[in-house]
């Protein structure tokens, strides 16, 4: 079937062939069978996606209004010197199994790809070091790995042990990272390893971070033991032996998976509309209305239920009308910007073939103030996926990452000065003086949710506002997740609401006509 993704039309979207051509119209519901009921998905994200393929499947009419030009969001791929290297998120973990459940239902898990390498590294103290071994997100668990990786100063390092003596830490309310986890084991710990690697994640601040939220299953340790690292080889001790590969992706980019859904979702009737800003929803006696398009010249589509996947901020203006208590919370939810400096290189460029996937560079190293190089992390492409080395051996692709929150002044930079930020990191840690054959800029501009200290609250009250109106459900990476697996889950809770919801309303609609 051809994959319908519409460009923004006066007319509103025809239903199904054969379905009356009415806004809503009420049927019985059968499981599993087509009905009239409609759902509208806002947002065309993988969690947006995700959540109307699986109400199409379930025999939902649905229609998703993308307001940007494409579909996907955060998960873009493109060529780079003839190499597919994603712009967004170039894999999802593979210990959760919510996105390689979706790889298979599309039949596609046989394509899926993982890294040759899980060797990474981190810069401290002006040289490239391993990242311990026996670490859960920076936090360590093993002393004498964490002394052999020299990643902390003598200083940093004697102050660790003393978590094992410490009498516990009081803990209530949520506690950022940098507060419960700079008590425990002392503050470099958080600067040098723990913030790197959240970085990666979130680009945030480890003081604003919320331990509960960003870190639950240390979270979730730490307050059965009295000391944190203890904490932490509990979870070690935990964890299966064998797990498996940590990441995976697809052969041309993780940007492909929206595509691939969309297309499943065109396959169960679902219609796809980019450039379809919705300016306007509101409460209708039946349903909802959406307002998609210009002031001066709107168009109005009404639906039985309406899934709302986009980001905070346009997600709280949306529900401000109808549901100002969600929108004020989703208010409060902060987003930090950044940018993906790509740059291929001829592979002889390379003194010496990096032998690790890449490395993090902590705030304290490249923060412009203390004459970093402003570069956050590095991502050898062609060395940490081998099926992209594989595509031209002669060929070395990079990523550099640039921005954390509360530094969008560094992106304010020409796209030639961000390329020559990543190249100058390249020079000074590998020792490329070559220019790359070809560069690539992307930016995201408030593309990371910050999942600050309050975040389970805000998130909760959030939820609570929105269970209380029939018919809406909100998904995304701005509630229990930034990534895939986790969009996914989001997604999937979000529609199982929508379709009990459905169901219902027809169920008494159909007992209201006689059985």
């Amino acid at each position: 079937m051809m994959l319908r993704i519409l460009s923004l039309r006066r007319q509103i979207s025809a239903p199904p062939r054969g379905a009356p051509r009415c806004a809503i119209r009420r049927g019985v519901w059968e499981a599993g069978a087509m009905t009239t009921s409609h759902a509208v998905v806002v947002g065309g994200g993988i969690a947006g996606l995700a959540a109307a393929r699986m109400l199409a499947r379930d025999g939902v009419r649905v229609t998703v209004l993308e307001g940007s030009p494409g579909i996907g969001g955060k998960l873009r791929v493109s060529e780079i010197a003839g190499i597919p290297v994603d712009e967004g998120a170039e894999s999802m973990l593979a210990r959760r199994p919510e996105g390689l459940d979706l790889v298979r239902d599309l039949g596609r898990s046989g394509d899926l790809v993982n890294p040759g390498t899980t060797s990474s590294g981190i810069l401290s103290r002006g040289a490239l070091r391993p990242i311990p071994s026996g670490q859960v997100m920076g936090v360590p668990s093993d002393l004498k790995a964490l002394a052999a990786a020299q990643v902390l100063s003598p200083a940093g390092l004697a102050r660790v042990p003393l978590d094992l003596v410490l009498p516990e830490t009081p803990r209530g309310a949520d506690v950022s990272v940098a507060d419960f986890i700079g008590a425990r084991v002392g503050r470099e710990v958080v600067d040098r390893l723990v913030e790197p690697l959240l970085g990666g994640v979130y680009a945030g601040r480890a003081e604003l971070l919320s331990f509960d939220s960003t870190l639950p299953a240390v979270a979730a340790a730490a307050r059965t033991h009295r000391s944190l690292i203890s904490a932490v080889q509990g979870i070690r001790d935990a964890a299966p032996k064998d797990p498996g590969p940590v990441f995976a992706t697809l052969p041309d980019g993780l940007g492909t998976l929206p595509h691939l859904v969309a297309a499943d979702l065109a396959e169960a009737g679902g219609t796809i509309r980019t450039g379809a800003m919705v300016r306007e929803l509101r409460r209708r006696e039946h349903g909802w209305r959406l307002t998609i398009g210009p002031t001066r010249d709107p168009e109005y589509l009404d639906a039985d239920a309406v899934l709302v996947a986009v980001p905070a901020a346009p997600a709280s203006r949306l529900l401000k009308p109808d549901v100002p208590a969600a929108a004020r919370e989703l208010a409060r939810i902060e987003y930090a910007s950044m940018a993906i400096i790509t740059l291929a290189y001829r592979a002889t460029a390379f003194p010496r073939l990096p032998e690790g996937s890449g490395y993090l560079v902590p705030g304290v190293e490249s923060a412009a103030e203390n004459g970093g190089r402003g570069v956050k992390a590095v991502t050898f492409s062609s060395v940490k996926w081998p099926h992209l080395r594989d595509r031209d051996p002669g060929v070395i692709a990079v990523r550099c990452s640039i921005g954390r929150f509360g530094e969008e002044h560094a992106l304010q930079k020409a796209d030639e000065e961000l390329a020559a930020t990543a190249m100058a990191e390249l020079a000074a840690t590998c020792g490329v003086t070559e220019l790359p054959a070809e560069s690539r800029v992307t930016r995201w501009g408030g593309g990371l949710p910050q999942y600050n200290v309050g975040h389970a609250d805000r998130v909760a009250k959030v939820r609570a506002a929105v269970a209380a109106e029939p018919g809406l459900a909100v998904a995304g990476a701005a509630y229990d997740g930034l990534g895939v697996p986790a969009c996914i889950a989001s997604a999937r809770a979000a529609a199982s609401r929508v379709l009990d919801h459905l169901r219902s309303r027809e169920g008494a609609d159909h007992d209201r006509a006689g059985g």
